[in-house]
């Protein structure tokens, strides 16, 4: 459908469903969902022209001398929110941002994305990825009483967190974002609903939705749901495990029948080149100081710097292949956590993985033997290394990441590494209940 198609069916839509009010929908560099609404009578003028909008206001946008932005509707995102009412109805649609003279804002996450998948694609790949978002429901945003006290896979009857899970992935259904599953996680009162396989960008934009969903549902139920990585001292962290892959039309660039793992070289140097990068991108995998106190032994939550075929340990697996289904076959990028900017963390682990294709990094052997069990010595002697600790360890492999910097743009790098010593200052400051319980008493 051509750009003018997709702007009639949108105005066409509008009108046959009764839509009074548009949301214009889009991200700051931290992944935070912005929005501005609209009624239906400025639609048409605003898939022309766009919105104007002052972005000195938006996180990491621009200055105050150079504020004046545009957001534009992509009418390919369009879609009627079912959790409004149904007389004067509200959709919502995703926006790329823009200078007042049409260029695209290097700081607006989604073009940042869309500028590595053109990578890809002159290359000749299409970029896939299905992300696995974990969280928890509270009975409310001021503390952690949990809902549940379930495990994983666990069936629990007439437990309102089912209700909501249930309710979710209709809501999600309703917007056109198809559901592969849901089921509750090993944390208690932490669940997870899969979201299809389909391009970065489509995802991302749907990651963004999902998280609402969770959110607008669970309100709705008078319960909280939190994306926060790690809200729990003494159980399981949330991730955002990404299955990730690329086609080249309608094959499956990563798929090998002749390799003892299934995996063509070009998997193996995708996956080296996540291996290499890793420690560099995950300061966009895992960007809140809360973001390393899941990245810690005995969680579930990778550590190490080293992939496998089924373990579960390592930072990358790779899914059992199943006979005559190639197209399934992927890897699983275990790091990231939901509280991410999906635009961000899908173009940096592209550009790590287009980085190991274009310069041809070997790929080291699968370490199947649990990471964890093995002695210091042991992991130096197979070259594995680890993750950043800290967000501040983060904030030191970033300022030296050539990649990072390539991939992100200089303005939206800068801003990011800005933002992120703020943080982390801020945190440095802060005195924890753990400092108060641990050394009042006795110093």
């Amino acid at each position: 459908m051509s750009t003018s198609e997709s702007k009639e069916y949108v105005l066409q839509m509008a009108k046959e469903q009764d839509v009074k009010f548009i949301r214009l929908w889009f991200s700051d560099i931290l992944g935070n969902l912005k929005s501005v609404a609209i009624t239906v009578e400025e639609l048409e003028e605003a898939l022309e022209e766009g919105i104007g909008f002052d972005g000195s206001s938006i996180e990491g946008f621009a200055r105050i001398d150079e504020s004046d932005m545009v957001a534009m509707p992509d009418p390919n995102t369009f879609a009627i929110l079912p959790w409004r009412p149904a007389a004067n109805r509200v959709a919502r649609v995703f926006c790329d941002i823009l200078l007042p003279g049409g260029q695209p804002f290097e700081g607006d996450p989604r073009y940042i994305l869309k500028r590595n998948l053109k990578r890809a694609a002159d290359l000749g790949y299409t970029f896939y990825v299905a992300p696995e978002l974990e969280y928890f429901y509270f009975a409310s945003p001021e503390g952690t009483v949990l809902l549940d006290k379930g495990g994983y896979f666990d069936l629990t009857p007439l437990d309102a967190a089912t209700d909501l899970r249930r309710e979710t992935v209709l809501a999600l259904e309703e917007v056109g974002i198809r559901v592969e599953a849901s089921h509750h996680e090993v944390a208690p009162s932490q669940h997870e609903i899969d979201l299809r396989y389909t391009d970065a960008l489509t995802m991302a934009d749907n990651t963004m939705t999902y998280r609402l969903i969770v959110k607008e549902v669970a309100l709705r139920h008078g319960v909280y749901a939190t994306f926060m990585p790690k809200p729990l001292a003494d159980q399981n962290g949330s991730g955002m495990h990404v299955h990730q892959s690329l086609f080249r039309g309608e094959r499956n660039a990563f798929f090998d029948a002749k390799d003892k793992y299934h995996l063509s070289a070009i998997a193996k140097s995708y996956v080296a080149g996540l291996l290499r990068h890793a420690r560099e991108i995950t300061i966009v995998t895992n960007q809140w100081v809360n973001s390393y106190k899941r990245l810690v032994p005995g969680y579930e939550a990778p550590v190490y710097l080293s992939w496998a075929l089924r373990n579960r340990s390592d930072l990358i697996r790779v899914p059992e292949y199943k006979p005559g289904k190639e197209e399934d076959a992927r890897i699983e990028y275990r790091s990231p956590d939901p509280a991410c900017s999906p635009y961000l963390a899908f173009a940096v682990m592209l550009a790590a993985g287009l980085e190991g294709i274009e310069k041809e990094y070997p790929c080291p052997e699968p370490v199947e033997e649990n990471v964890f069990q093995m002695t210091a010595d042991e992991r130096e002697r197979r070259g594995v290394a680890h993750l950043p600790g800290s967000l501040y360890e983060a904030i030191q492999l970033a300022e030296q990441s050539e990649l990072l910097q390539h991939c992100l743009g200089d303005h939206l790098y800068e801003i990011l590494l800005k933002n992120k010593l703020i943080e982390w200052s801020d945190y440095r400051r802060h005195v924890t209940d753990y400092e108060i319980n641990r050394y009042l008493p006795v110093l």
